[in-house]
């Protein structure tokens, strides 16, 4: 499905429409008695839930006490879908009591029962009509037809008629909302920094352009720069730069081509409210601890699988049967992403980026900001409190002495199964199993344990020394297994996380010990590694399976007595110039450019970490190049984009608010919240996985393969490892007052 990008995009409804007028002739109905005029079959239901005809609909009385969506369902099965066919799914349906949520499906009848098309209306009393349009990845004559109806605690009613599948309609086309054509961080700019815009136009000469100020009145113009077809989202766009401006104001707009911007502040505490927020959202991440409604109002829930009904738990977890004959207490820690998974190789960069803002802190003196978590008080800066609870699970994962593979760290523990959305944590049945070591695993515990023993010396001694043991059984380990990898099969119940090239993960472990200890055997692994001199800062500086850049950049930054240290030095600011000519080249502002402008999953994380390496870059250097070069890429994460909206939740006037979550899931149950302020999107992804992208997205370039829907777990997820690259770059752009 191709969709085109004009210069003024306009509002897409929420549930598409279906069109007017006669059908086409090759359209062909999918799904028999849709209307239930001739009874009831072929349509089935769960056992215990039988189907009965009410004024001419299919209602079912649905159970209470269940888990997941798909515990009980009604659906027909046999129907036919052809690959590259577009499809309309349509039906009328009804709720009582008002509000339960149906997740209506288009997807495999047989194992694995693969899901092709989903949508999760909130039914009423009254009843709705809903259509959608998507087009089939798959020719399959078993699929199904299915709406399930599980996981309330209390039964109630569904109704439903109408049901159509239409297959051979034309592909529906999606124009996101893209608001006013000039685009600005919506948050606000530094005085002493640079401010710049992207104007969307069919314009090809320069056009004048006025800053308003609250009131309306002119405070400053000037004339835009023609850029081009920007490649990132096939708009032809010009640039406004307004850096000469430098007077604290609120609620400032931008002018140009008719069009008025969002409004915008302009103040030296443009990022210190982000820089707590953003760490804030550990706390209502963690597994295995209430969270607590006085510190985070709004966002109260009991602690998730400690062993109390209906969790099995993760205080004594078995492993995947046929990996091992012991069980492990693996609880703490935080939770992975929008699941209940927790995982070492995500747990491992999230961590050591945590630990690295702390690390540079202590090297500019930059305060460390109140989290209002319960351990708040204490003689430790909350940020190592904070990430202590992920560093204890950790620690949890190595295999103990006396068994195979021991010193060794499991690769990741999660459900048996995948669960549905809405989910509490503390409302997960599922059995919970470790899964086999690996060595990448492995040595991003090393990593992490060794940088944790250095910076806990001061505040826990004994934790420290725990810690630096811990990181030497391990890397001693991962020596004597060095390709132990986790399998791309490993995916039910959780990601895979795979990663089958592990010399980066070994160079980051031998730097963080080499850092802590000063010992010779972990620089002469260091200067031995090809990772060493090579060119390691691609599209994507580091994310958690490419890890080199954590042990170069700390290596360049933490003092020590390395040889060669100062060429390490070097390859840092090598590496942010590169960035910085691809932001200067990028009409939006962008440091990123992926090959054949493919974004990646989780694009917003990758420009971030781009942006911790211009960081380090002006920590090196102090050439302002590099300070405002990471600005200017807040601009993007914050407004200033093709979409016209903020990444970040509670930041911006419009803002991403309906990320992929189990608890954190509104959209879907108005009970639950939103996720906090301070959550980060994972942004455009070109190969848009999840079938309700799909539906929308399919032909989308670059920044416009993003949606704001819950459904959207391959654009719109959130993760740990993407808030904190968001963290440590709040902590340095609030220090830039």
């Amino acid at each position: 499905m191709k969709r085109a990008i004009g210069a003024a995009a306009v509002l897409a409804a929420a549930f598409l429409v279906v069109p007017s007028g006669p059908a086409l002739a090759d359209e062909v109905e999918q799904v028999v008695n849709g209307g239930f005029t001739a009874g009831v079959d072929p349509w089935w239901s769960s056992p215990g839930m039988p189907i009965t005809l009410t004024d001419g609909r299919a209602c079912v009385t649905v159970p209470g006490g269940t888990t997941d969506k798909w515990d009980v369902s009604v659906g027909q099965n046999d129907i036919d879908l052809v690959a590259g066919e577009t499809y309309r799914f349509s039906f009328t349906a009804s709720g009582a009591p008002e509000g339960h949520v149906v997740r209506a499906i288009t997807g495999l009848s047989v194992a694995p029962y693969d899901t092709y098309f989903e949508a999760s209306p909130a039914l009423t009393v009254a009843g709705d009509s809903y259509a959608y349009t998507f087009t089939s990845a798959v020719t399959t004559a078993q699929a199904q037809v299915a709406f399930q109806l599980g996981g309330s605690a209390e039964s109630w009613g569904f109704c439903v008629d109408d049901v159509s599948l239409l297959g051979g309609v034309p592909p529906e086309v999606y124009e996101p909302d893209t608001g006013p054509r000039v685009r600005v961080n919506q948050v606000g700019y530094l005085p002493s920094g640079p401010k710049r815009a992207t104007l969307v136009t069919a314009a090809t000469t320069a056009l004048p352009w006025q800053l308003k100020n609250s009131a309306g009145a002119t405070v400053a113009r000037g004339r835009t720069t023609p850029r081009g077809t920007d490649v990132s989202s096939g708009q032809n766009v010009h640039s406004i730069d307004f850096s000469g401006y430098r007077r604290a104001g609120t609620g400032l707009t931008l002018v140009a081509d008719g069009e008025t911007s969002r409004p915008f502040d302009l103040g030296k505490q443009a990022y210190d409210r982000l820089r707590a927020d953003s760490l804030k959202f550990f706390y209502t991440q963690r597994s295995g601890a209430e969270i607590r409604a006085d510190l985070r109002p709004g966002y109260a829930r009991p602690a998730g699988h400690v062993d109390v009904a209906p969790n099995l738990g993760d205080g004594d977890v078995p492993c995947q049967p046929g990996v091992c004959d012991y069980r492990l207490d693996v609880t703490g820690g935080w939770y992975d992403a929008g699941d209940h998974g927790k995982y070492v190789v995500n747990g491992g960069i999230s961590t050591w980026q945590l630990l690295s803002e702390y690390e540079r802190g202590t090297r500019v003196h930059a305060p460390n900001p109140s989290l209002a978590i319960p351990e708040s008080g204490d003689r430790v800066p909350d940020i190592l409190d904070e990430t202590r609870w992920e560093l204890e699970f950790l620690l949890k994962m190595q295999v103990p002495a006396g068994h195979p593979y021991a010193g060794m760290a499991h690769h990741k523990i999660h459900d048996a199964a995948w669960t549905g959305l809405p989910l509490l944590p503390h409302l997960d049945p599922q059995q919970r199993e470790l899964h086999p070591v690996s060595t990448a695993a492995t040595l991003n515990l090393a990593a992490t344990a060794a940088q944790a023993a250095r910076l806990y010396r001061r505040f826990d001694p004994a934790f420290a020394k725990r810690s630096l043991a811990a990181a030497r059984t391990a890397f001693t380990a991962a020596q004597a297994n060095p390709a132990l990898f986790a399998p791309v099969t490993d995916g039910t119940g959780g990601g895979a996380y795979n990663d089958s090239v592990v010399d980066d993960d070994f160079y980051w472990a031998a730097a963080e010990l080499y850092l802590t200890t000063g010992e010779k055997r972990y620089a002469d692994v260091i200067l031995a590694s090809p990772v060493h001199t090579a060119d390691i800062f691609g599209a994507g500086a580091f994310d958690w399976a490419n890890t080199a850049a954590a042990g170069r950049l700390d290596l360049a930054l933490v003092p020590s007595k390395l040889p060669g240290r100062a060429e390490v030095r070097a390859s840092i600011v090598r590496g942010a110039e590169k960035y910085l000519a691809i932001q200067k080249a990028h009409p939006y502002g962008v440091p990123y450019a992926p090959a054949n402008n493919m974004w990646d999953w989780g694009s917003n994380s990758t420009i971030l970490n781009n942006m911790v390496v211009l960081a380090s870059a002006y920590d090196l250097t102090h050439d302002r190049r590099f300070r405002d070069a990471v600005l200017e890429g807040m601009d993007y994460l914050l407004g200033r984009n093709a979409l016209n909206m903020s990444y970040v939740t509670g930041y911006g006037e419009v803002s991403s608010h309906n990320q992929h979550s189990r608890w954190y899931a509104h959209q879907l149950d108005p009970a639950l919240p939103n996720p906090p302020a301070g959550s980060l999107a994972g942004g455009a992804n070109s190969s848009i996985q999840d079938p309700y992208a799909q539906s929308k997205l399919t032909g989308c370039v670059g920044q416009f393969c993003y949606i704001d829907d819950i459904q959207s777990w391959s654009t719109n997820e959130l993760t740990i490892n993407w808030n904190s690259a968001l963290a440590w770059i709040a902590a340095f752009t609030a220090g830039l007052h």
